[in-house]
């Protein structure tokens, strides 16, 4: 075994990597000494080299525990492209492979093997796992998402709980428990639950710095609102929806639009599943709509967005969902989009539990994530300290910090709100208590006599909407109670009856329409590592095709941007970068600096340059805007912005003309330019008719003249 002032050298040799992450050392240091160790860690932290390293530096075989076929086959094949003895045993395999891996293992050619919990605790497997203890030895039991053995936490699972066996059977071998997410009580169940015995506990901040946190509430057409949300993120996201019904029907929305999105969930066969995941994670598509059964599954460190379509039913679930995006450390978005109408379906399922003590837990986990939503300060405030962190706020990277809501005073509002409640007797709720201020003339308005009221009509100055944020905001602030069993009916407290006395103030952030962001100065070398991170891209995809593996595999998102920042010009210079050990060198060196020496070569030809204007149109169209978006963003009328478009189409910028023009118009506006030419587009609209317009021949004739 090395010794440990060598730990470094080993982690650059098996990962490429210089340096350890935070607390990283230290954990590998106990696992080294045989102690058990509790590993509680944000989602992309960097857990599992916290047990690949020691597993390799170690004599025996490393077992780890992992809860899904797919999340064992990812970890696998990203260790053997880094030149690691590793494999797996579960259902996907036939019985000869079974044989085979059993004689790799125990003919000590591997050093971590992944098994299921049920597999591990089963009868029939019990004898191979001693004559793994006999012949080649266990270094340690790694279980991956720990918190599946605790009842307390939000993903509870039966078999995990069996897993205290292992240290009944297996008393002196180590026991790492690994996951992202655990409360207090959670932790302490599951060093009760495994009998650790004097265990190091690393417990690392759950704030994850480089995820952007922003909430939403739903508008009126929210697949619209979401379609626009996507076609603003670049990468590879996740939809997460409540129903299987919805992952179904947005996905096939998404596809009709143009933007490649497959469903996931528990109603589809495990094969149709297998595949649609396999997809996404290899970069075939770029969106999985999924239900929480995707959350844990999904081993892909460049998820580049989480979009959430209904509110979730926990902070817990949340920040396990949304901690999908940036496992690679890089920026990512993570947005939630909310309505009240997805209380009452969460609120329908909390109902239907038979045991009431579940349903008060499910509710106050509800009520917490409402607060999240509904929150005006920094969203890490309530996220962390859901987890018992104390955070002080001021993240810089959530939508209250960076866009702060004015404050201002709605006494008045409020006083007509609360006064409304008391006319109706306390017996509505926020629906009602709305449609008479704003003046309804609703069946029920007239049905129980409230449009007799002196409160009937006296808000038509404020929106529906705006009532609303009145409205919650007097419950979060404890100004007023809502009803939670079944029927959320308004109850007014003794701080309303102060606001209605006029002894309290009522001061409520208010949504204002955002200014867009101003356009930074075009930046030509910011312009050029973009180009070549998009050719670095395609060639690792290409690359990864061939060996069907996910790309990310062959070199993670950040070590492409050190590529495309560096630009190293031989084997020497990208040996050096963090991601980059002997064994992918040898492999995969040759290709990518040989694409990096023909992209700089092409940069040196002279060849005509955008101008600054419409590189500042390129930009905005990189971030996703529509052609009348950039026209409204720059001030310009949207036939320039078509010019500039087809001037960067022509100079043979990275501009998908399909996002444009429908490929049956470009194929008959292509034919029209070989049979008349491309001098006269008055000729050109002309042969072709109404049905085509200038600015579609003046971009098809762009990209011809391009090819």
């Amino acid at each position: 075994m090395l010794q440990l002032e060598n730990l470094e050298k080993s982690l650059k040799y098996y990962f490429g990597y210089e340096n350890f992450r935070i607390g990283q050392r230290k954990i590998i240091e106990e696992v080294l000494s045989n102690r058990d160790v509790l590993i509680i860690m944000p989602t992309g932290g960097g857990k599992s080299l916290c047990f690949q390293l020691p597993a390799l530096l170690k004599p025996g075989l490393m077992i780890v525990v992992s809860p899904l076929i797919s999340l064992m086959q990812d970890q696998v094949d990203a260790l053997r492209d880094n030149g690691i003895g590793a494999t797996f045993l579960n259902s996907s395999i036939s019985i000869q492979e079974v044989r085979s891996r059993e004689n790799e293992i125990l003919s000590g050619k591997i050093k971590l093997l992944y098994l299921a919990p049920e597999r591990l605790v089963s009868e029939k497997f019990t004898p191979f796992l001693q004559l793994i203890a006999d012949k080649v030895g266990i270094s340690a039991f790694a279980i991956d998402e720990a918190h599946c053995i605790s009842e307390w936490g939000h993903d509870f699972r039966q078999e995990y709980r069996q897993l205290k066996q292992i240290r009944t059977n297996y008393p002196q071998v180590p026991i790492l428990a690994l996951t992202a997410t655990a409360t207090k009580r959670v932790q302490k169940d599951i060093i009760q639950q495994l009998a650790f015995k004097n265990p190091y506990i690393h417990l690392a901040s759950f704030n994850r710095p480089n995820l952007y946190y922003e909430v939403k509430l739903k508008s009126s057409r929210p697949y619209s609102q979401l379609l626009k949300l996507v076609r603003n993120q670049k990468g590879s996201g996740i939809i997460y929806c409540l129903s299987r019904k919805s992952t179904e029907e947005i996905a096939s929305s998404l596809q009709k639009d143009g933007i490649s999105a497959l469903p996931y969930h528990g109603a589809m066969t495990d094969q149709t599943r297998a595949i649609n995941q396999t997809r996404f994670i290899r970069d075939d598509v770029q969106i999985i709509v999924a239900t929480i059964a995707f959350g844990m599954g999904i081993n892909k460190p460049d998820v580049r967005f989480v979009i959430h379509y209904d509110l979730p039913r926990n902070i817990e679930g949340y920040y396990q969902e949304s901690g999908r995006a940036g496992r690679d450390g890089e920026n990512s978005n993570c947005i939630l989009l909310y309505s009240y109408g997805d209380l009452k379906k969460i609120s329908y399922f909390i109902n239907q539990k038979h045991n009431k003590k579940e349903q008060l837990i499910a509710r106050d986990q509800l009520t917490k994530m409402l607060e999240y939503a509904e929150s005006t300060s920094c969203r890490r405030i309530v996220q962390l300290g859901y987890f018992g962190e104390k955070f002080s706020g001021n993240c810089g990277n959530c939508d209250n910090c960076l866009n702060p809501k004015p404050i201002e005073d709605w006494t008045i509002e409020a006083q007509k709100f609360l006064s409304c409640i008391a006319r109706t007797k306390e017996r509505f709720g926020m629906k009602q208590i709305i449609d008479i201020l704003r003046g309804s003339r609703s069946k029920k308005i007239y049905q129980y006599g409230h449009h007799l009221l002196s409160t009937y009509a006296i808000g038509r100055d404020k929106t529906a909407d705006q009532w609303k944020c009145l409205g919650r905001s007097l419950i979060y602030q404890n100004l007023l109670n809502e009803t939670t069993d079944g029927y959320r009916i308004l109850k007014l407290n003794s701080k309303s009856w102060e606001i209605l006395r006029k002894k309290r103030t009522v001061k409520i952030a208010v949504n204002k329409t955002s200014v867009d962001k101003i356009l930074d100065d075009y930046n030509p070398k910011i312009m050029e590592i973009e180009m070549l991170l998009e050719i670095l891209k395609k060639l690792r995809k290409k690359l990864a095709d061939q060996e069907n593996i996910a790309p990310y595999v062959i070199f993670g998102d950040s070590t492409l941007k050190l590529m495309a920042q560096l630009q190293p010009k031989n084997l020497k210079d990208l040996n050096k970068l963090s991601g980059v050990n002997d064994y992918k060198l040898e492999k995969y060196g040759d290709s990518f600096i040989s694409e990096i020496r023909a992209f700089c070569q092409e940069q040196e030809l002279p060849l005509a340059v955008p101008q600054k204007t419409q590189m500042k149109t390129l930009q905005l169209y990189q971030q996703g805007l529509s052609v009348k978006e950039i026209a409204q963003q720059r001030n310009f009328k949207v036939n320039t912005i078509i010019s500039h478009i087809s001037e960067l189409i022509e100079l043979n910028q990275p501009i998908d003309i399909n996002k444009f023009v429908s490929p049956t118009k470009k194929e008959k506006i292509i034919k029209a330019i070989n049979k008349l030419g491309d001098k006269s587009l008055k000729t050109l609209k002309e042969d072709l008719g109404e049905n085509y317009s200038y600015n579609e021949i003046k971009l098809v004739r762009a990209w011809c003249r391009r090819s």
